[in-house]
């Protein structure tokens, strides 16, 4: 597995974590954030998961559900920003963490089919 993708998940959950610490004690929000505390530590729990899938299939699995909880989390960091509970800067930084983490867990699926095929 990649120690670029396992790093950046790993720091991504961490920085969604502490979005969902601030929601809950500055926003008093309640609902969203625990949606995407889920979804936004789900991503490197998955991937995590994958490094020791029983086949290519299992892996390509916890994957392509890792590229969904991305999306996932992508979806309510623009609803957060879009509803004025998080400011501009934070959706910015951490939109663009998780649209790199899309893109790489894309090209894993895309390599992983493409050698399964094989």
């Amino acid at each position: 597995m990649n120690s670029l993708i396992v790093s950046k998940s790993y720091s991504f959950a961490l920085s969604i974590i502490g979005l969902y610490k601030f929601l809950k004690t500055e926003q008093k929000e309640f609902v969203l954030s625990k949606q995407i505390l889920r979804s936004g530590t789900a991503v490197g729990a998955l991937i995590s998961e994958a490094e020791h899938a029983q086949s290519k299939a299992d892996f390509l699995n916890k994957i392509n559900v890792a590229l969904k909880e991305a999306n996932e989390t992508k979806y309510w960091l623009m609803l957060l920003k879009d509803s004025h509970f998080i400011p501009e800067n934070i959706f910015l930084s951490l939109a663009k963490n998780c649209t790199e983490l899309i893109k790489i867990l894309a090209s894993i699926v895309k390599t992983t089919k493409l050698n399964l095929s094989k």
